[in-house]
């Protein structure tokens, strides 16, 4: 296999390997709508082999940024349609990223009367509000009947996505978001049967996933997973219950027929994820994490050697809208702006520049 060469990630085919990873930009405002910039920076993208667009939330109640797209009313499904009528144009393929903030994040930000989580357990420090920052809010925890009200939030947000022209969805169960919220047991406390036991703490991301499966087509639908990420009080230190959790996890989604698994790890050829990827059996994508810029020589490693069917690609594709390019003639890269990744407008968003300009 080589980076540069197609495949098939269930219904997507895509003619490269190297994939857009989630990134967060705050370039939607305060309405949610993804507009004329956030099109035109994806459509710069689009020779990658696949674009995962940034989280985007499923409800008012979801929102963890502000600037955050959303996909929850009118406005917002056409901004997204925009946006995939411009990747498309340039020959790309996208998917949306499906997120649900739970605890990370404040009614200041939502506009909602409250938070959610699995459990009433607050994350230590402050999250940004539009006035500043504030620390970070005691959650509610859901109910059983509201966990089946997220449930919902997904498929209709999905059903949305694939309306607007996106080629999928991607359902975020990384980060230390509602989902992964509740497979971490350091922020799931549940008795019951969404809490407790690894199956019980899987059972939302089995239940979410399959849900957005049987609406728009399993082909069409990824999973991204960080396990033992330990990212806003998520933790997961124990490895015998971590290989458990996400072990049941993926041997719930297996017979689906996903379009993929994405897992964000600092050890993609570790026992841990090359486990997790026999237990799947399905196209399998790594991101090697936070800690570390993916390499042009790592990126085409994974590959070459059988570790990834993709590679998801973060800071490297910010800066470089033709990373594709760059990296097959081993052209040099541009560096990122770092003080430009969360902000407002063009600046270090739109004008990287190119190879040919």
């Amino acid at each position: 296999m080589d980076l540069f060469s197609p495949v098939a990630l269930g219904d997507l085919h895509l003619s490269n390997r190297l994939v857009m990873a989630p990134l967060t930009r705050m370039r939607s405002g305060s309405s949610g709508v993804p507009g004329p910039l956030v099109a035109e920076h994806y459509a710069q993208r689009a020779s990658t082999g696949l674009i995962v667009t940034e989280g985007t939330y499923v409800s008012h109640e979801s929102q963890a940024f502000v600037g955050q797209p959303g996909i929850v009313d009118d406005a917002q499904e056409a901004g997204w349609r925009a946006v995939a009528e411009a990747v498309h144009a340039r020959g790309g393929r996208l998917v949306l990223q499906l997120m649900h903030g739970g605890r990370v994040t404040h009614p200041d930000t939502t506009g909602t009367e409250r938070i959610v989580g699995p459990s009433a357990i607050a994350i230590a420090g402050e999250t940004h509000v539009p006035t500043g920052k504030k620390p970070f809010p005691v959650p509610h925890a859901l109910t059983t009947d509201e966990v089946a009200d997220v449930v919902a939030e997904f498929v209709a947000a999905a059903r949305r996505a694939v309306d607007a022209g996106l080629d999928g969805v991607e359902v975020h169960g990384a980060n230390g978001y509602l989902l992964h919220e509740f497979l971490a047991p350091g922020s799931n406390r549940r008795t019951d049967a969404y809490g407790g036991s690894p199956e019980n703490r899987a059972r939302l991301v089995v239940e979410v996933t399959t849900a957005v499966a049987a609406e728009i087509g399993a082909g069409r639908v990824g999973l991204r997973i960080s396990p033992e990420h330990n990212i806003q009080d998520a933790l997961e230190t124990d490895r015998a219950d971590v290989e458990a959790t996400y072990g049941y996890l993926m041997e719930q989604l297996r017979p689906l027929g996903l379009a993929y698994v994405s897992v964000l790890h600092a050890e993609p050829r570790g026992d841990l994820v090359q486990g997790l990827r026999k237990r799947f059996e399905g196209p399998w994508m790594v991101n090697s994490g936070f800690g570390v810029v993916t390499s042009r020589e790592e990126a085409l490693e994974v590959v070459a050697d059988g570790t990834a069917d993709a590679v998801a690609v973060g800071r490297a594709v910010m800066a470089n809208p033709d990373l594709l390019e760059r990296w097959r003639g081993g052209h040099p890269e541009n560096a990122l702006d770092q003080a430009t990744v969360y902000a407002d407008g063009a600046a270090g968003y739109t004008d990287y520049p190119f190879l040919n300009s």
